[in-house]
């Protein structure tokens, strides 16, 4: 069974369309990436998928329920992180905790151990009857998850849940959310524009201006652009990009890292380079494809780049 369904939906602000005829599946169990820039139709795609607002066309459904006519028991069965904090800063973390379970009708047999479980699981134990406003960044986002958690949701939306922390705080997040898919099954439906998030996925969707552009594992997405990426910083990266051009019939480009080649064989080309080069080169590095090639070679923009679209 598939826990989140979209076919040929849709939706629109002002004339532009955020999600454009958008058509995916998730499997139960799955964790799932929407990889794309600001802008890109993530978040748009999240609320619907929510019930947060109702798609202009198109079906979807989420752990069985459709999103539109069983929208009540689509909320029942999912938990959602925002990009936004939504805790309340003058309550505990228990409070926050005991107000998320009572909205849901959680028992009240039920919730003590639950609650504390998960504070547990998350590192939070030890501050259950502080105020939320007094946890740092990292910290108020654990509670958040947790807080989702409480029902026992089918499936978990994230949507950009490290934005905005620091990478020791982010990477901390993580080691969190991978601790709570081996404590029980859970699907993952993930929104973001960190690479080495979406590399953490089962399958991954590459989304540009509302419409889907590849899909696959990130080592299948990877292998589509069968190039490396040579790295070079020189004396004068816009002559060098030139002479490359010129001479070796590569795309090359300058950037703020320097000149960035693409091509089949990174490692014999470097040799080449140096030997016809004659601008100094100061720093040399050759890697493998990325996710940030992936949507730049099927897109023609870089993963970071934004849009007008929601």
């Amino acid at each position: 069974m598939n826990a989140v369904v979209a076919e040929s939906l849709r939706k629109s602000y002002g004339g532009v369309a955020a999600v454009d005829g958008l058509d995916l599946k998730v499997a139960t169990g799955e964790m799932f990436g929407f990889l794309g820039p600001n802008g890109a139709g993530k978040s748009t795609t999240i609320a619907m998928l929510c019930t947060l607002t109702r798609p202009d066309s198109g079906h979807a459904s989420v752990a069985g329920f459709d999103v539109v006519r069983s929208s009540t028991d689509v909320r029942r069965h999912i938990g959602l992180i925002l990009q936004e904090s939504t805790t309340d800063g003058d309550l505990t973390l228990m409070e926050n905790l005991r107000l998320h379970a009572h909205l849901y009708g959680l028992p009240r047999r039920t919730f003590p151990a639950r609650a504390g479980h998960l504070l547990d699981l998350f590192g939070l134990a030890e501050r259950r009857d502080q105020l939320a406003r007094t946890l740092s960044g990292g910290m108020r986002r654990r509670l958040e998850i947790a807080r989702s958690l409480l029902h026992e949701p089918a499936v978990l939306f994230l949507d950009e849940p490290t934005a905005g922390l620091d990478p020791h705080s982010r990477a901390g997040v993580w080691d969190h959310i991978h601790a709570l898919r081996r404590d029980r099954p859970l699907t993952v439906f993930l929104t973001t524009h960190h690479l080495e998030e979406a590399e953490r996925c089962d399958r991954i969707l590459v989304l540009d201006r509302g419409r889907a552009v590849v899909r696959g594992t990130p080592a299948e997405l990877k292998a589509t652009v069968r190039a490396d990426v040579v790295r070079l910083n020189t004396a004068d990266d816009a002559r060098a990009a030139m002479r490359i051009r010129r001479d070796f019939a590569c795309d090359a480009t300058v950037d703020a890292q320097g000149v960035r080649v693409v091509t089949e064989n990174g490692a014999a080309l470097v040799p080449r380079l140096c030997a016809v080069l004659d601008t100094p080169i100061n720093a040399v590095h050759v890697s493998p494809p990325t996710l940030d090639d992936v949507f730049l070679h099927h897109t023609g923009r870089a993963v970071r780049d934004g849009d007008h679209a929601r």
